[in-house]
């Protein structure tokens, strides 16, 4: 069964390899940043590790799909779980250009550096290659 109106098979994922994504993904970054420092007493370090932490989070929604890719990760699902391609080693350095950029604006404080280091380390273990399908505690499991 397809999903989709555009006869995707999976449109959870597909939309990563669109044209312009990347620049979306920067400009999207850049203008939230931009808003938490327009907030008066949000501090210059602590909008840069709010951003950082925002940003690790993950995606913002569900997916939809009740089909058989309900079973992977959104990562899993990015390019039908094939390693190494363009969008995948672009949303992995994003997150290690942005921890560095905090870092360097954090002025590599103690606190931010804890917190904006475990955040990373969360961020990409599951995405390495050898965490592939694998579940820890149950989570995800379908």
């Amino acid at each position: 069964m397809i999903a989709g109106g555009n006869g995707d098979p999976n449109p959870n994922a597909s939309w990563l390899d669109s044209r312009g994504l990347w620049l979306a993904y920067v400009l999207g970054l850049a203008i939230f940043h931009i808003v938490l420092l327009a907030i008066p007493f949000v501090q210059i370090p602590y909008a840069w590790t709010i951003t950082n932490i925002t940003h690790n989070l993950g995606a913002p929604w569900m997916s939809i799909d009740a089909g058989e890719n309900r079973k992977y990760t959104h990562w899993e699902q990015i390019n039908c779980g094939e390693q190494f391609t363009t969008t995948r080693k672009f949303l992995t350095a994003a997150p290690i250009v942005l921890f560095l950029l905090t870092c360097m604006y954090t002025r590599n404080d103690i606190d931010h550096f804890t917190v904006n280091f475990i955040s990373l380390v969360v961020v990409l273990v599951p995405k390495l290659p050898q965490f592939h399908g694998v579940r820890l505690f149950g989570i995800n499991k379908y």
